[in-house]
């Protein structure tokens, strides 16, 4: 049995697109009052909002846990502990090193709460999906085009056939050129960027599988995509979900990388190590 995810909003967060009904309901009233939840029985939480007991336990499985306890434990620890302090405020008389270990904080917190959601069978299908590929387009817009551009230069390093574009024009004749045969890896925090969606359009049009990396559960990309990779990021004082979802993008990006090369085995270690022999010659 998998282990259960440790957080338990961000769960929620993750999974409300596979919510229906009383369920969607229960989800609503969870990230509406969290620090209720953890003083209610599971009989309780039911008669609150005219659901069954069953209704409320399904809701608990459907988000990762065994039961309405654990999922009370890990509610408990989220919203009681000092884990609560990573995203306190910035203030006007902080030290350098105090914003500094904020900063850090909070991105350590997008890892965690991204590693709490994250789904083994989509990371497998998505590893799948790039090996099986004839060619692999990475697609993003403003910061997300950073971390597909990182994408690219991962991939290429693994002796893949891919590429990546920063100018939304040329991602759109790019993704126009792809096939059924082929890959895209689509970025995007909200999943619902005009820009992002232009380029989904035409993939999809070419029924190209998509790999979409993306911080809403529900959103166009989400909806669209045949291999989901979620990221978790809380907004804060000075930075945007957005910002603070960099990190996990990357690590998810990582993640896959370093799945993909331990599938290809000795082909994909050829590939480095030729890589590796091109780039020497650009050091003195």
């Amino acid at each position: 049995m998998s282990q259960e995810p440790k957080r338990a909003l961000a769960s929620i967060r993750t999974n409300i697109n596979r919510l229906r009904g009383k369920e969607a309901v229960i989800a609503a009233y969870i990230l509406e009052n969290p620090r209720n939840i953890i003083h209610m029985t599971i009989s309780q939480l039911s008669e609150e909002l005219g659901v069954a007991d069953s209704t409320v336990f399904r809701f608990c499985q459907k988000t990762g846990f065994s039961g309405f306890q654990s999922f009370k434990i890990a509610l408990a620890s989220e919203v009681i502990t000092p884990l609560e302090d990573i995203h306190e405020k910035i203030h006007a008389d902080d030290s350098v090193s105090a914003i500094t270990e904020k900063v850090i904080r909070s991105n350590m917190k997008s890892l965690e709460d991204t590693l709490a959601v994250h789904d083994e069978k989509e990371m497998e299908r998505a590893v799948k999906f790039v090996v099986e590929a004839r060619t692999i387009g990475f697609f993003g817009n403003g910061g997300s085009a950073i971390v597909a551009l990182d994408g690219y230069h991962k991939f290429l390093r693994a002796g893949l056939s891919a590429f990546s574009n920063m100018d939304s024009h040329l991602q759109i004749m790019s993704a126009a050129r792809l096939g059924r045969e082929d890959l895209a890896i689509v970025v995007s925090h909200t999943g619902s960027t005009k820009d992002t969606l232009d380029v989904i359009r035409v993939i999809k049009e070419r029924q190209v599988p998509i790999i979409g990396i993306t911080n809403q559960a529900i959103s166009p990309l989400s909806k669209a995509a045949d291999v989901k990779l979620f990221t978790v990021s809380e907004e804060t004082d000075f930075r945007s979900e957005a910002l603070a979802s960099r990190i996990a993008q990357l690590s998810l990006m990582d993640a896959l990388y370093t799945n993909v090369m331990m599938a290809r085995g000795d082909a994909g270690r050829e590939a480095l190590e030729q890589m590796r022999k091109a780039i020497a010659l650009k050091r003195i």
